[in-house]
């Protein structure tokens, strides 16, 4: 029996270019991503963009926070440099998109599953973050494919799961075990796991059965699934 894993490239190809840029997204589709994830906030004049820090200070070099800035100014501020979500779907092309909301507030969520049925992306895209920001997805689109973000080897309480209805769960590399995606499994979920940059991790994780693995070294990651005769890509 062959596994099926997606390869989940982390903000694009960050070793190669800046992350959650359109040049990260499209080196990460060049090296075979089955699917990128993008990290998601909105301006001050509600335009969805690729940033994951609250401020621009990490990136860019301005303490400023992204939502206290309208998309022009932050244009201005970044060389062109921070991507819409419009945009960075068409950098994508086909590939899947897994849009985490680290400031996941009712406008941000509102505003992202807007631009995505604008852009025609609903059955490719699918959402990851915490309980609270995946609650706010389902509420604003209840098809939406959901990677519920697990930070506990507590499982979900079955009431939240019955409320986010996510199709995966997305668990820190570390905490995963055997049992834990044996577990998962059971219950009828896809096992997700983040962020993933050693072979070795890569290897023992694809033994545990996972399901997804992201990854800030896209190739690395393609690599071990080429070389593992009981792994294939989705």
């Amino acid at each position: 029996m062959t596994l099926t894993v997606t390869a989940v490239a982390h903000r694009g190809d960050p070793y190669r270019a800046r992350e959650n840029t359109l040049p990260s997204i499209r080196s990460a589709v060049d090296r075979g991503a089955d699917a990128v994830e993008m990290d998601v906030r909105v301006t001050r004049d509600r335009v969805p963009v690729l940033l994951h820090d609250s401020t621009l200070e990490r990136l860019w070099g301005h303490d400023v926070r992204v939502d206290r800035l309208d998309h022009r100014e932050l244009l201005e501020r970044t060389g062109g440099g921070v991507p819409t979500l419009r945009d960075a779907l068409s950098a994508a092309g086909d590939r899947r998109v897994m849009v985490d909301l680290p400031g996941a507030t009712d406008t941000c969520v509102r505003e992202t599953v807007g631009v995505v049925r604008e852009c025609g992306a609903s059955e490719r895209v699918y959402y990851c973050a915490d309980s609270h920001a995946m609650l706010k997805v389902r509420a604003a689109d209840p098809s939406a494919e959901i990677a519920l973000t697990w930070t506990t080897l507590a499982p979900p309480r079955p009431v939240l799961l019955e409320a986010v209805r996510p199709r995966w769960l997305n668990y820190r590399f570390g905490l995963l075990s055997r049992e834990l995606a044996d577990r998962i499994h059971s219950d009828g979920l896809l096992v997700s796991a983040w962020t993933v940059d050693t072979r070795r991790t890569m290897r023992r994780l694809l033994s545990y059965g996972a399901d997804s693995i992201t990854t800030n070294r896209i190739d690395a990651l393609r690599a071990q699934l080429v070389n593992s005769p009981s792994v294939g890509a989705r």
